[in-house]
Order: C-alpha cells, then sequence, then structure tokens
C-alpha cells in the first residue's frame, strides 16, 4: 500500500484522528502536548499517529493536508487544523460540538433491548400470581418477583422460576445483566416491615 493510501485510510477509518510528534501519554513537542491536552479534557476517545515512528507519514502528509507543520488534527476526513486553531476552537466553545458530532455512537442498548413492561408480562406468563416491580432501563435491570409460589423453595429454586420466564430474551441477548431478587409474600411483608419509617426513592 503506497504511503498516500495508508494515510487516506486511516482518515477514513477513524473519524477523530490526529498526527502528532510522539504519543498522547509521552509528547514529543509543545504544540503537540498541548493539542492532545485539549482533546484529553474533551474525554471523547480519538486515534493518533506518532509522526516520528512513521517518516513516510510525516514526509507525506502535508501535501496531502496541504497543512506544512504537526500537530494535525482531522475529523471526519477534513483537516481541522493545528495546535493554534484547536485552541482557538476550544476556547469559542466550537471545538466539543465537532468533535462530539464525529464520535462513533455507543450503541443504544436500550433499542433493542427488552421494554420493562414486556419482561413483567413474561414473568407473570410463567408465575400467575406474580407481583413484579422492575428498576433500572435498558438491559440492566433489577427484577424483583412476589409469588405464592416461592413457598418452600431455596433461594436459587426461586431465582430460576423467574429466569425460566426469560429464557428467551435472556438467549436472545434483549436482556442481559438482570438481577433478579425473588419474594414470597410472608417475605415481602416482613422486608417492607422491616424497613420502618425510612423510604428510600429511586
Amino acid at each position: 500500500m503506497k504511503t498516500e493510501d495508508k494515510i487516506r485510510a486511516q482518515l477514513a477509518a477513524q473519524p477523530i484522528i490526529i498526527y502528532m510528534k510522539g504519543i498522547p501519554a509521552n509528547p514529543q513537542c509543545g504544540f503537540s502536548a498541548k493539542a492532545v491536552g485539549i482533546l484529553n479534557e474533551t474525554n471523547i476517545p480519538y486515534a493518533y499517529v506518532n509522526v516520528l515512528e512513521a517518516p513516510f507519514i510525516r514526509e507525506k502528509l502535508p501535501s496531502i493536508s496541504h497543512w506544512p507543520t504537526y500537530p494535525q488534527l482531522f475529523v471526519n476526513a477534513e483537516l481541522v487544523g493545528g495546535c493554534d486553531i484547536i485552541e482557538e476552537m476550544s476556547n469559542n466553545g466550537s471545538l466539543l460540538p465537532l468533535l462530539t458530532a464525529a464520535a462513533p455512537k455507543k450503541t443504544e442498548a436500550a433499542s433493542d433491548a427488552l421494554p420493562p413492561g414486556d419482561v413483567v408480562q413474561l414473568v407473570q406468563q410463567g408465575i400467575d400470581d406474580a407481583n413484579v416491580m422492575i428498576e433500572g432501563e435498558g438491559c440492566d435491570l433489577t427484577i424483583t418477583v412476589v409469588s405464592s409460589q416461592f413457598n418452600d423453595l431455596t433461594i436459587v429454586k426461586k431465582q430460576q422460576l423467574v429466569l425460566a420466564t426469560l429464557k428467551e430474551p435472556l438467549a436472545s441477548g434483549k436482556l442481559h445483566a438482570v438481577s433478579v431478587k425473588a419474594y414470597t409474600p410472608d417475605e415481602w411483608q416482613a422486608k417492607q416491615n422491616a424497613g420502618g419509617l425510612l423510604q428510600i426513592q429511586h
């Protein structure tokens, strides 16, 4: 692969990339140090290329970017500029929105996760007298189930009974990071009474 193709491939693959002297943890020039310092403050992930270890890129990039010095920041394959411009954009508030828009979106786990209402329905289909309470959102749920069917069962058996009703979404990944609490009506009542006057609102 020619150096130019390599650079273009890097720009295409990385929405935010800085070509710098050294690495973010150990910059080898003051301008690179200042630029990555500003980027680090945004807490937005970025890629970097140490041009000191890639002499061909160091030589070739200025002819592609029409920018003679380092560092060089690119967002969505467009040159943003060097240290002075990064600093100016940071100061005038235009850098963060630019980086935020370019940053890879976290896949919304909640979008394909099972809605809490469906979880309640599934549990009640399997345990017909279940009273189901759900805390949390997306895939990170605490499911509290109260049912007389738990009478005389061990804690493990109670949880297995609840999890059995959710086997399909657990297998398909629509549900994970689930915490199950299972109580008989008597245990639940005792737990509520033990709470006394202290009620914690979630």
